[in-house]
């Protein structure tokens, strides 16, 4: 690797990159949020084929994610990048693959039919194009730049990235997706929930395009030598023994079980401890001030502290705060939103840092091995985030059951109420310690390491 006389680093990269994001995001929030919605309050599909679909296509996501980091790693430069080429090449399959999953043309067809068309339109678009250019998207960051501040920025408006689309498909999709009927129950339309996709989809290869349009790949590749190459084996052994990944993707783990997990509880917390959903929405609202004030700051503070450092202690400040909020067992709704917001910024730090740390891990592999794998790198991060989100996907429904949660009372008891109350306080505060621990014991990369990797590469490349 060695950098390229190109134009300097700038806010167009920082637009370009946000941009990225938020159109992955425009399918794959939409995917999380309502592909199961369609399939069984359309589609008539049980809501275990549905479970069974996401767990197979995980198992998939583990060859293809790997897989596609290969053959970004393999890639030949051209005029225009080696890795930037991939978002150009996929945005268009990824689009048409996330509008073909929610078609309704098969509603009166035979179930096995539907189920069919459900596991093929879903792996195409998870398992196969969304990993075609997601994992191109994520090895960006490392050669858009080589300086830790310019990639610290790319994370933050990354996560902002992220953070714009969820809003917006948070707000607008359930206006155009539900309807009234004559009973005045909420309905789901199949016509407009395809269209909304179709919408969604569109955008998304918009943003793709525009994030090819205003990058630039600044680091340039230089071909291994025939010693230096490794097969797959041996590439996916030293990523297994490389102690700065194992320790990212731990802590990122653990950083998505309690994130996630305290977003499906959330919905149970409002509703039957607080009895007060309008709260949830202007709950779910904060969480764009968070970010915006945390992405004026972070770089900042991640140039002049370390990543590691802020991102550790970020996550014991999240930990001791929902542990207060849940010794004090609130009952103003008001006041537990005010103080859950102030215990989300420490998390959001490093929930907008933890990209910029793949590159760090990416450089001191390097470093050590002194090969350069960005794709297969980021493709193993991207498998492991996908097993956290699954395994916090059922863990939400195994808690409630565990504190005898009733999904057929109207009201819940008031010891099942309270139980739900120490699942969306303590639970977050057991987890983010336990990630915050395994950033301070297991992962190494401190601001002090990561500068020592940054000049060691350089001096190779020189």
């Amino acid at each position: 690797m060695g950098n390229t006389n190109t134009k300097p680093f700038g806010v167009k990269d920082k637009i370009g990159y946000m941009c990225g994001d938020i159109a992955n995001d425009f399918t794959f929030i939409f995917a999380s949020s309502y592909v199961m919605v369609f399939y069984t309050k359309v589609m008539g599909v049980s809501a275990g084929m549905v479970g069974t679909m996401f767990l197979l296509a995980r198992c998939l996501d583990a060859f293809t994610d790997i897989g596609m980091g290969r053959i970004v790693d393999n890639s030949k430069p051209t005029k225009n990048g080696r890795i930037r080429p991939w978002i150009l090449r996929m945005c268009a399959f990824v689009a048409l693959a996330s509008f073909l999953m929610y078609q309704s043309f098969l509603v009166d067809a035979p179930y096995a039919a539907k189920v069919a068309y459900m596991f093929i339109t879903y792996i195409l678009w998870g398992s196969i194009f969304y990993t075609s250019v997601n994992i191109p998207y994520g090895s960006m960051a490392s050669v858009i730049s080589s300086e830790p501040k310019d990639r610290s920025s790319l994370s933050v408006f990354r996560s902002l990235g992220g953070t714009l689309a969820g809003i917006l498909i948070g707000m607008l999709a359930p206006m155009v997706v539900y309807y009234t009927d004559e009973a005045g129950n909420k309905v789901v339309s199949a016509s407009k929930i395809s269209m909304i996709a179709g919408i969604f989809s569109v955008l998304a290869v918009i943003c793709y395009l525009l994030c090819y349009t205003l990058t630039t790949e600044r680091v340039a590749y230089v071909p291994k030598p025939d010693v230096q190459k490794k097969t797959f084996g041996q590439t996916v052994s030293a990523l297994f023994s490389s102690r700065s990944l194992m320790g990212l993707i731990l802590s990122a783990v653990l950083l998505l079980l309690a994130s996630l997990m305290s977003q499906g509880i959330n919905q149970y917390l409002f509703a039957d401890y607080f009895k007060n959903t309008a709260a949830l929405s202007v709950y779910s609202l904060l969480m764009l001030p968070c970010v915006l004030v945390l992405s004026a700051v972070s770089t900042k503070l991640a140039v002049k502290y370390g990543k590691k450092e802020c991102s550790l202690i970020g996550m014991f400040i999240s930990a001791g705060l929902y542990f207060i909020i849940g010794v004090l067992h609130v009952k103003n709704v008001w006041l537990f939103v005010g103080l859950a917001f102030l215990a989300m910024i420490g998390m959001y730090f490093f929930q907008m840092q933890c990209w910029a740390l793949v590159t760090d891990v990416i450089d001191d592999m390097e470093v050590k091995n002194h090969t350069r794998d960005d794709g297969t790198v980021y493709g193993m991060y991207s498998f492991a985030r996908k097993i956290g989100q699954a395994i916090a996907g059922g863990l939400s429904g195994w808690a409630l059951g565990w504190i005898g949660y009733d999904e057929l009372a109207t009201s819940q008891t008031q010891e099942v109420a309270n139980g739900i109350y120490n699942l969306s306080t303590f639970f977050p505060a057991i987890i983010y310690a336990l990630c915050g621990l395994a950033l301070l014991l297991i992962y190494p990369l401190s601001k002090a390491k990561v500068e020592a990797n940054v000049k060691e590469l350089e001096s190779r490349r020189k």
